[in-house]
């Protein structure tokens, strides 16, 4: 057990240091782009667009999270920019292709960056002319065959979302005026409240009647809204032959009421190395865990647009 930790630790600071490493690659070539060329393209980009792919709206909630870009310039990488940007170019001339990636924080972290597997990229073939700015909106769709299981709460409060004997508190549907977005909840959310009385939330999902999780290193993502002012641990808990495996994943943090405006805000949490990594034709459902912290009396949960996506 703790040779996998510590593998799985040090591949994931392998991949923090190779994030890093492209970034301040691409400040370093920035910075050469100016001094050494006085007259270059100006690119700018503002930020994405998410439409929908038109297959009937099987993706629910356009809810988006992109943060960045990867930028090609006729197939030639020019580096990671969080979007909007304004960046110099080295190259100019006729019918040049331009290639922006949609980028995510990984897991919610910011060194972590990473192509979203599941969005098309924006390309667009152009004149790039010295001393011009061109200036981008970038839009991006789900690729089409693109595979969602979707809880959104709209068909009532804990509508395949199963609690466990051990959760005190449960999970109701709420269309709360003062924390509803229409753009992102629709007419409904899971609200949780946890107090003195209440003070935790074990609960998982019921995905039992969809098809199965792809496994031998497929791509897998949860995506979740939420606006908390309490921690949540996500997990994937995995059925094989009788035997239960439950695997604490990712936390997504509280926001503090007291020193900031609660928002809503989204989170892309990988679930490849767990998926995979189970054995072959194993079940899987996501859970969810939260305890009231000492010092508190009572904290709130709201998620929306639980989403697991794969193709």
């Amino acid at each position: 057990m703790l040779w996998t930790i510590y593998r799985r630790g040090l591949r994931y600071n392998m991949t923090i240091m190779k994030t890093l490493l492209i970034f301040l690659g691409s400040l370093a070539i920035l910075s050469s782009c100016v001094k050494n060329n006085p007259d270059p393209v100006w690119l700018e980009v503002n930020e994405w667009v998410l439409i929908t792919n038109g297959l009937g709206d099987p993706e629910g909630m356009l809810t988006e999270n992109i943060t960045d870009a990867w930028v090609y310039v006729d197939n030639s990488f020019i580096g990671i920019f969080e979007v909007p940007f304004k960046i110099p170019l080295l190259v100019s001339g006729e019918n040049k292709k331009i290639t922006l990636y949609p980028t995510i924080k990984n897991n919610g972290i910011s060194a972590t960056k990473k192509i979203y597997p599941f969005m098309e990229p924006y390309e667009i073939t152009t004149d790039l002319i010295q001393n011009d700015t061109l200036v981008i909106t970038p839009v991006t769709k789900y690729y089409s065959q693109t595979v969602f299981h979707i809880i959104d709460f709209e068909a009532g409060a804990n509508t395949d979302i199963i609690e466990s004997v051990n959760s005190s508190a449960s999970l109701i549907q709420s269309s709360d005026a003062a924390v509803r977005v229409a753009s992102i909840n629709d007419a409904t959310f899971g609200r949780v409240t946890l107090n003195n009385s209440f003070p935790n939330w074990v609960a998982r999902t019921d995905f039992t009647l969809v098809p199965p999780f792809p496994q031998l290193g497929a791509e897998i993502y949860l995506e979740i809204d939420y606006h908390s002012s309490l921690d949540v641990v996500t997990g994937v808990v995995s059925f094989y032959n009788g035997e239960v495996v439950e695997n604490p994943n990712v936390q997504f943090n509280r926001q503090d009421p007291d020193s900031v405006t609660v928002v809503w805000r989204k989170i892309y949490i990988d679930m490849q190395t767990i998926v995979s990594g189970s054995p072959l034709g194993s079940d899987f459902q996501v859970t969810f865990e939260s305890m009231l912290p000492s010092g508190l009396t009572e904290g709130e949960i709201n998620i929306d647009n639980i989403k697991v996506v794969h193709l």
